[in-house]
């Protein structure tokens, strides 16, 4: 049909757009591996068993954070990659089991730095593919967390103005930045505190403050700390999010432990990030873009299946390949796995 022909059109024109406009800005495409290790980070991770090593199991990746936080430790001053992730949540018109991401992580940034680039990124993107949409307010505003529940009852605020019918205009694009988030949050089921965004999200410090000031602070009351973490959002929806990172090996063990996390779980988990810190990195930050979200949104569609090629069904299904499906016995053994129907 000719509508989802045009939207996979624009799709290849706005990732290809991305790529130069980053790589004009000096950032370096690097893929990180698909085969990975699972960590405790949000969202229940999608595990491929090992057929050489019996009994353990790979990860794909819930998003590349750990590999690019790690090229930030060997050097690479800007990173960025069109990322492939993967999500075992429940599904729903703006989310897919796996999905597409601009992922992009850079050295000694300010929160500004990676917002301005953001800005600029969107601006050029609309001029030159949706010259017939008009950005709201640009730069786009910034609004802290708090003031955005308070006004707006939401931490993703639509602010497209309304015409005369109480319609909104689907070719105005309000996006804004969301800010000044906190740091953690209390998980009522499960009784323990959880990271508002991910675990290596860095806190905002107070003048001054030595990192052993920092950690008794955040220790003896999580709820209180912000963090240096920001949301990108467009038309009530959020299309992106990202934080400036801890860089301290001793701060990222405490907010671990805040975590519920205990300290062999942390070396057998993350061993291999901290590590890597103990030996130096530079402050670094970035910001993922949910592309299929966004593309959504430019093309006026309902959901991110109309502008996903061969995508899944609400409950996760792939319907023409018959997906997920049962492997026969020898598969089974060659895996070192047992199914209770077998």
């Amino acid at each position: 049909r000719q509508r989802l022909y045009q939207n996979l059109v624009n799709r290849h024109r706005i990732i290809k757009l991305i790529r130069d406009f980053l790589s004009d800005n000096n950032f370096i495409e690097i893929e990180t591996p698909i085969l990975t290790k699972s960590t405790p980070e949000g969202a229940r991770d999608y595990v491929v068993p090992s057929r050489l090593e019996a009994g353990k199991f790979y990860a794909l990746p819930q998003s590349p954070q750990q590999y690019k936080q790690l090229l930030m430790v060997s050097g690479i001053e800007r990173y960025f990659q069109i990322a492939r992730c993967f999500r075992d949540e429940d599904t729903r018109g703006d989310r897919q089991p796996e999905f597409t991401q601009l992922d992009l992580e850079m050295d000694f940034p300010t929160q500004n730095d990676i917002l301005q680039l953001i800005e600029n990124l969107f601006k050029e993107l609309i001029i030159k593919i949706y010259p017939d949409k008009r950005i709201k307010e640009f730069p786009f505003p910034r609004i802290s967390y708090q003031e955005a529940m308070e006004r707006y009852n939401s931490d993703r605020p639509d602010l497209r103005e309304e015409n005369d019918k109480g319609e909104k205009d689907p070719n105005e694009l309000a996006f804004a930045f969301v800010v000044d988030f906190p740091l953690f949050e209390w998980k009522k089921e499960e009784k323990r505190w959880g990271a508002v965004h991910h675990p290596f999200t860095r806190p905002k410090l107070e003048s001054g403050e030595t990192i052993s000031q920092t950690i008794e602070r955040i220790k003896k009351d999580p709820g209180i700390p912000l963090a240096d973490q920001y949301d990108c959002v467009l038309n009530g929806n959020e299309v992106g999010g990202g934080s400036l990172r801890i860089s301290e090996p001793k701060l990222l063990e405490a907010i671990f432990e805040i975590l519920g996390h205990q300290s062999e779980e942390i070396s057998a988990k993350f061993g291999h990030l901290l590590k890597a810190f103990s030996y130096g990195v530079p402050p670094h930050g970035g910001i993922e873009l949910g592309l299929d979200r966004i593309i959504m949104i430019l093309q006026n569609e309902p959901s991110i299946r109309e502008v996903i090629a061969f995508p899944k069904t609400g409950d996760g299904r792939d319907l023409m390949m018959e997906a997920p499906s049962t492997i026969d016995s020898k598969q089974l053994k060659e895996l070192h796995l047992k199914t209770f129907n077998s």
